[in-house]
């Protein structure tokens, strides 16, 4: 069956594919009404809107705004001026708008509902902003434009805003008729043809003026030279259509029906702002009975903010929003194009089982991010056909974007193809052909090529030329390239070559694989002929001026090295970032190459080699590889030739070289957007070539240390990890002979402790066994070749291969042949002790390593190992000596570390601060100490430093056998001794007369100074108690003797107080010094200090004393004075007084011990001679 039969509508009729609201003509209207599809998403509206339409007939408001939106296409059109003609009810070929609705409308309530709101009377100003609005826009742009169309409609030249304003001037005046019959009087020409050229007919319209007005000559020309203008407010607008809506009558309503305000105002916020003043005007005044529906390809909730300005007020004025969607359009073209009949239907139906599974595998797109199939079902591929499903999706994109980059600068709205004319077109161009054919997407082409820019169209109809012309291109050429020009902008779907084949289907039995061959040799002539681009596996549609850029491009050199280097980075730097491989416990270093560049610094190891299709190693023999992977220990990876990564790097190099070369921002901006454009294709083009490098590893060829390795799985890490693993197990041959590893310096240190615990059976390689003896070997050959080794050279050679052993398990076995006295470690020419903490340094570290020395063990003799234990059984009285060199070195370092602490604390805590018997000898046997200890870091010399010392030791040990015994038992006794001793020595004059005191203190003297005093200490106890007893007894006599001189104080202090006056005060302090200083002798310890104490009293009682005596005095004179006699004669002397002098009775009688009658006389007289010597010299002795 044909197709052009299967329809059940003509397929060649007549159909009016863009619906345009200012076209009238009756036929256009009457299809236009009669083959309206309402669909599911329609009903919807129409009941949304009905509802708030009829809402507002009973309740007046102020929402009188609807806001149509949907993309191009969708039919919100053609929405809108139904609306329009359906609720003014306007006749159309002698049946009113309703009518033809009456069998759409299937729901009783909406059809009860609509009838209502026609029966009001309603007139409808239906317009397109676009086409009715001022070509030079202003701020008030759409107010005008609502001013102009609503002259129009009321019959004025809306055109001319100052005739308008004349003419309804003249109408309200109801001079109308008179004015145009005046007109055509004076004129010859009807007032309606020439009022567009009323400008030229000045003289004409001033004398009509004058006649039919009674104007002024004067004040009709000025208003017609401008002197009234044209301005109009928003505020006198909306009063005029208010003053037109109340003149009529019964409940009229006047509806402003306003196509493509969205595109009109765009991002003008003044022009926004005009429509939100107006609207808002028109709902307050009007109250619903004058409404305003526009449309917009955008929803009103996108278009409240245009440059920062806040427009959501029009949101509450445009309360009824209307969104049409893609599915309404569908449904609309298969109702009224692709409608079958019902043998067509059956037809296809049946067609559909038959082929069921051929068709869904011949549109399986490849990473289609929107929802683009093939067919589903029989009912779908019936209602589709000839079309597939996915070309309602597509189609649409495809207007859209066309309309944004495509078109000649004119508004798609005013005269291009629609959807529904584009389908109907398509299906025309096979309509000859049978139920197997199917439409390839290019045929949509020349729905859009009549708006498409010059340039483009250009380059298509260049190429067609060329096609006919058979210049190296074929008509399928022709086709890709209109289908790649479609898609250009369509990011949806991949224009690679799996998918325009897809799209180049015109057969439900197209050979798949046959047209991708074709189409792949479709692609290659049009690349050759740079009319088109690729980027990737992508093709894109290129203008002449992209061509132009294009074949700049693809001269522009670029250096292969360049290319190789990105390789490396991407390789290196993403899909194998790690500059270690880790096997087990390791962490391996390697060096890595792509070709024959080194990316980084070589480490000298091992080497991961990627080779591409510039290096001379691509093209070499599996022999070359297998060799050359043997002998530089790598492994080699050559990429896989089947995938263009370095094509697309190549290309995103040249055009990023090319783009850096130009001057861009002083091109045209055209030029500049092309290179805008190149620069993201480049962007592309490398990312792409990421995935490209990582397929081509996952395909490419591994060669692993002379063998080919077979990796059958995995992504391009997981392989390059295995190859790696298997270059470690290949190069590192001797890796597993370490089987044990430690962690940290403290498991060094716990080996060199001795708590490393043999595990396994000797032989098998257990416990590092093998790299042990490794290790043994070659230090033993290096001892041999006389050759000094270092842990450097020894951690170096086993690091390397291969070996390849970590750098603290390599110190770690080391360590343990140190524990076994095989090796010793030399640093700064002495040997260090397992014991010593800084080992592990000399083992580990790196500024220490090169100055260790490794070398074989010498160990001491039999027999200096025998005279050494029988020395130190000598020395120590001990039995158990160790007779193993480690343990006998760990015993003398111990015991001779532990004398000589001993010896210093001696000397330090004891003999710095005292004089201790015997100091020399201390410091004698710490020397020995340390002179033994300074062969400490040699074995064999520190045994025999000690044998050779032995006689002294020896000697030492028995002269220090009474310093121990003093400090051990002695000391306090010394101590105390001496203490006693100083303190009774200061006051020996005190035993002048006792000499058997004297005798028991210079008895201590000699103990304590003798050079050795052992033997004597045992008597200082009993000597320090008799010196202590005999000081005591003298102690207590001082204490009764300061007693006295207090007593004998106080009463000559009383006796004076007696004589004089007011002396109470004084007395009573005298009193309390007195008693205190008793209390005080009482705890006094030292003979000398009560010495001094008497001295003290006997001072205070003197200035006491004084201080009475002249207090006595004063009132002795004041008592014995005469009472007045008569006046002594002239020349009689006054009477001289008595001259006094004070003795202390402690001066006068010193303390001494009376032995005999002789002592008593001498005594006395000796008191006799002071007073008789001091009487000569006064008149009186006063003694106190």
């Amino acid at each position: 069956m044909k197709i052009q039969s299967m329809f059940q509508k003509d397929i060649d009729r007549d159909i009016n594919g863009v619906i345009k609201v200012s076209q009238d003509d009756q036929q256009s209207l009457k299809q236009e009404l009669s083959e309206y599809i309402i669909t599911k998403e329609l009903r919807r509206h129409f009941t949304t809107f009905f509802d708030h339409y009829v809402n507002a007939i009973d309740n007046p408001t102020d929402k009188i705004g609807v806001w149509i939106s949907g993309f191009f296409g969708s039919g919100k059109s053609h929405f809108l001026k139904m609306l329009s003609y359906l609720l003014s009810n306007k006749e159309v070929d002698g049946k009113h708008a309703f009518d033809y609705f009456a069998d759409k409308f299937d729901d009783p309530m909406m059809y009860a509902t609509v009838r209502r709101c026609i029966c009001i009377p309603t007139e409808s100003i239906l317009f397109n902003i676009d086409i009715e609005g001022p070509i030079n826009k202003d701020k008030t742009a759409v107010l005008r434009v609502f001013a102009k169309v609503f002259y129009n409609h009321c019959g004025f030249y809306g055109e001319d805003l100052k005739v308008a304003k004349l003419e309804r001037f003249i109408d309200k005046q109801g001079k109308t008729e008179a004015f145009r019959a005046a007109f055509k009087e004076v004129n010859g020409d009807e007032w309606v043809n020439a009022r567009d050229s009323a400008a030229f007919f000045e003289d004409d319209v001033v004398e009509v003026l004058q006649a039919v007005l009674g104007m002024s000559e004067t004040a009709a020309r000025n208003w017609f030279n401008g002197e009234e203008n044209a301005d109009m407010s928003i505020k006198q607008l909306v009063s005029e259509i208010k003053e037109y809506v109340d003149s009529k009558e019964g409940n009229f309503r006047l509806l402003f029906c306003v196509d493509e305000v969205g595109q009109y105002i765009g991002d003008d916020g003044d022009l926004m702002m005009n429509l939100q003043s107006l609207v808002e005007e028109i709902g307050d005044k009007c109250r619903g009975k004058v409404w305003v529906m526009v449309t917009s390809q955008e929803a009103i909730d996108s278009v409240v903010k245009i440059n920062g300005n806040d427009f959501s007020k029009i949101q509450g004025r445009f309360n009824t929003r209307l969104s049409l969607s893609s599915s309404s359009v569908d449904e609309v073209i298969k109702k009224r194009v692709l409608a079958k009949t019902e043998d067509a239907e059956h037809l296809l139906q049946m067609e559909y089982e038959k082929e069921a599974s051929g068709l869904k595998s011949l549109f399986a797109f490849d990473n289609p991010i929107l929802d683009i199939k093939g067919f589903t079902s029989a009912a779908e591929f019936s209602a589709t056909f000839p079309f597939v499903p996915y070309q309602f999706i597509v189609i649409q994109k495809v207007l859209v974007e066309i309309r944004k980059h495509g078109n000649s600068g004119k508004h798609l709205s005013g005269g291009e193809r629609s959807m529904l004319s584009g389908f109907q077109e398509a299906a025309q161009k096979i309509e000859n052909r049978d139920e197997n054919a199917l439409v390839p997407f290019y045929q949509f082409y020349d729905t859009v090529h009549t708006f498409l820019e010059s340039a483009i169209r250009r380059v298509i109809d260049r190429c067609q030329n060329a096609a006919d012309a058979h210049d190296g291109l074929e008509q399928q050429d022709v086709n890709v390239l209109k289908l790649l020009y479609l898609v250009r902008y369509i990011e949806d779907v991949k224009a690679n070559i799996e998918n325009i084949a897809i799209l180049m289907i015109d057969d439900i039995h197209t050979d798949k694989i046959a047209l991708r061959a074709s189409i792949t040799a479709s692609l290659e002539r049009l690349l050759s002929q740079n009319y088109i681009s690729r980027n990737g596996d992508t093709y894109a549609f290129l203008t002449d001026e992209e061509q132009d850029i294009a074949i700049d491009i693809k001269n522009t050199p670029v250096d292969s090295a360049q290319i190789v280097q990105s390789i490396s980075q991407t390789v290196y730097g993403e899909i194998y970032p790690a500059k270690k491989y880790k096997y087990g416990k390791y962490d391996f270093t390697y060096d890595q190459y792509v070709d024959e560049t080194l990316n980084g610094a070589s480490t000298g190891g091992m080497r991961l080699r990627i080779v591409t299709v510039a290096s001379d190693l691509y093209d070499a023999g599996d022999q070359r590889l297998i060799m050359d992977s043997q002998v530089n220990n790598e492994a080699i990876v050559v990429l896989s030739a089947d995938t263009p990564y370095f094509d697309e790097l190549e290309q995103a190099m040249k055009i990023r070289k090319y783009v850096k070369q130009r001057n861009v921002s002083q091109m045209p901006e055209s030029i500049q957007r092309i290179i805008r454009d190149r620069n993201d294709e480049a962007r592309k083009l490398e990312s792409h070539a990421r995935s490209l490098i990582e397929k081509a590893i996952v395909e490419g060829k591994f060669y692993v240390h002379g063998e080919i390795l077979d990796l059958k799985y995995g992504s391009a890490k997981e392989k390059l990890d295995e190859a790696m693993k298997s270059l470690v197990e290949s190069v590192y041959s001797k890796l597993n002979m370490v089987n044990q590893f430690v962690d940290s310096d403290a498991d060094i240190l716990a080996i060199l402790n001795g708590a490393y615990e043999e595990i396994g059976f000797t032989g098998l390689g257990a416990n590092n066994e093998d790299a042990l003896n490794e290790i043994s070997q070659w230090l033993e050959l290096q001892n041999q070749k006389m050759l000094k080794t270092s842990m450097g050279d020894v951690q170096r050679r086993y690091q390397m291969i291969p070996y390849g052993w970590k750098e603290i398990d390599i110190a770690a076995l080391i360590a343990r042949l140190i524990v076994q006295q095989k090796i010793q470690i030399n640093y700064g020419g002495a040997v260090v002790g397992k014991e010593e903490r800084r080992l592990v340094d000399f083992l580990r570290k790196k500024t220490e390593i090169d100055k260790a020395i490794v070398a074989r063990r010498i160990a001491p003799s039999e027999e200096l190992i025998r005279k050494s234990v029988s020395f130190l059984r000598d020395y120590l009285g001990a039995m158990d000596i160790p007779s193993d060199e480690d343990g006998l070195i760990r015993f003398v370092l111990s015991t001779f570390e532990t004398k000589r602490s001993h010896y210093q604390k001696l000397l330090d805590e004891f003999y710095a601060k005292e004089r201790y018997p015997e100091k020399d000898t201390v410091t004698t046997a710490r020397d020995l100490m340390n002179d033994v200890l300074s062969q400490r870091k040699d074995n064999v010399a520190l045994l025999k430093r000690m044998v050779q010392k032995q006689d002294d030791l020896l000697d030492s040990a028995e002269d220090m056998e009474g310093v121990e015994m003093f400090f051990k038992a002695q000391r306090t006794v010394f101590d105390d001794a001496k203490k006693q001793f100083a303190s009774i020595f200061k006051e020996r004059d005190y035993f002048a007369a006792d000499a058997d005191t004297l005798r028991i203190i210079s008895t201590l003297s000699t103990i304590l100074d003798m050079p050795k005093p052992y033997s004597r200490i045992g008597e200082l106890p009993e000597l320090v108690q008799k010196a202590k007893t005999a000081y005591d007894g003298l102690l207590d006599m001082k204490r009764e003797e300061v007693a006295e001189n207090i007593r004998q104080c106080m009463q000559d202090v009383h006796q004076l107080s007696s004589e004089a006056r007011d002396a109470g005060t004084l007395l009573l302090q005298a009193d309390d010094h007195f008693v205190n200083k008793r209390e005080a002798a009482k705890t006094a310890t030292s003979l000398t200090e009560l010495d001094a104490m008497i001295t003290q009293l006997l001072n205070y009682k003197d200035t006491v004393c004084r201080r009475m005596e002249v207090m006595s005095a004063s009132y002795q004179q004041e008592a014995q004075k005469p009472t007045p006699a008569a006046p002594a004669k002239p020349g009689t002397p006054a009477p001289k007084p008595p001259k006094i002098m004070t003795v202390r009775r402690y001066d006068l009688c010193s303390v001494k011990r009376l032995q005999s009658k002789e002592d008593i006389d001498k005594y006395v007289e000796a008191i006799r001679e002071k007073l008789m010597k001091t009487l000569e010299s006064c008149d009186g002795v006063q003694i106190n």
